[in-house]
């Protein structure tokens, strides 16, 4: 399910960069850059793209763990739940590290 609140919030953190793109997937809401999947937002929290092996510090946080889909777990992915993504810094900081990865990916 949705959650506009985090999307809204999600938006402004990306603004309007040059690339980005928006659509219904997961059952949420994605964001793309260049065609490339950065984040997400769900009612069960902002997924976040960090790429494999830039994960461990994101999941050293509290509220933070891996994203699992189905029995799944998907390396270089996080969930931050409520309690993370509300705090602005953190939100800001996950953010900016899924765009420092997604910009090394070649266009789609």
């Amino acid at each position: 399910m949705r959650d506009e609140g985090l999307e809204e919030l999600v938006k402004q953190e990306l603004g309007g960069r040059p690339g980005l793109s928006e659509k219904p997937m997961f059952g949420g809401w994605a964001f793309l850059l260049n065609g490339n999947l950065l984040c997400g937002a769900r009612e069960d929290g902002m997924l976040v793209r960090l790429g494999k092996g830039n994960d461990g510090w994101a999941l050293a946080l509290p509220g933070v763990v891996q994203m699992i889909m189905g029995e799944r777990r998907m390396q270089g992915w996080v969930r931050a739940g409520a309690a993370a993504y509300s705090d602005d810094a953190l939100r800001r900081r996950l953010i900016g590290a899924a765009l420092a990865f997604v910009e090394t990916l070649p266009p789609k």
